[in-house]
């Protein structure tokens, strides 16, 4: 079993309202020090072992559904688990 941990951001060149609404929040509770905010996604996956490389199969999940790759990029980190 794997457990995979998925990262999904906006692609730097892509606008970040929900980002700039969280900043303009902490300017407005003095933490005027944060310069920039951007919101992304996380998420884990539990994967068993097949045949198919793990690489290969989070990679299409990431492209297919997990992340709109027009405008977000994704990177994953995998580790293998022993499930009790």
């Amino acid at each position: 079993m794997y457990k995979v941990k998925v990262y999904v951001s906006l692609r730097e060149s892509i606008l970040d309202p929900q980002g700039n609404a969280v900043k303009s929040a902490l300017h407005s509770m003095n933490y005027r020090e944060v310069q920039d905010v951007r919101i992304g996604k996380y998420m884990e996956l539990m994967i068993e072992k097949t045949d198919r490389p793990l690489e290969e199969t989070v990679r299409e999940m990431c492209e297919k559904l997990l992340a709109n790759t027009v405008i977000e990029d994704y990177r994953f980190e995998a580790e293998e688990v022993v499930v009790q």
